[in-house]
């Protein structure tokens, strides 16, 4: 299954994927640095610089700062990684920033209802723009 994080809400693709992964499923999901995360944009990147202010830089914890290890590491939350069953299920998923060339023919899904339009109020952040505040090259 190949999905597309264009304008999607990571949390809910992330719980979509974890899911259908949980159940056997491969899954791709590409244009991860256009995905969005709800919420005040200031909040929302006060949350992750602080992130990077923990641990050390020698023995973590490591904050990630590509769109693609962002995205697998949400996902990566919302699975049991304690147990066989989701080491296995992590095993399954692929994050790709972009197209990659093997996917350039292939459709894409576009999951419907877990799109911004879902949003009340139109206060979201890419991880695109959390990537370039933590200070991660594209």
């Amino acid at each position: 299954m190949i999905l597309d994080a264009t304008n999607q809400i990571l949390g809910r693709l992330a719980s979509f994927a974890a899911k259908h992964a949980l159940l056997g499923e491969s899954i791709s999901i590409i244009n991860c640095e256009n995905a969005v995360v709800s919420g005040n944009k200031t909040t929302t990147l006060e949350i992750y610089n602080h992130s990077l202010e923990r641990g050390s830089r020698a023995k973590g914890p490591f904050t990630y700062r590509r769109p693609d290890t962002i995205v697998k590491r949400t996902i990566k939350g919302m699975l049991p990684s304690s147990k066989d069953s989701g080491k296995k299920a992590l095993k399954r998923i692929r994050c790709y920033i972009g197209i990659p060339e093997n996917f350039k023919g292939k459709q894409a899904e576009k999951l419907t209802g877990m799109d911004i339009s879902k949003l009340s109020i139109m206060k979201y952040t890419t991880v695109k723009d959390i990537c370039i505040k933590l200070g991660g090259k594209l």
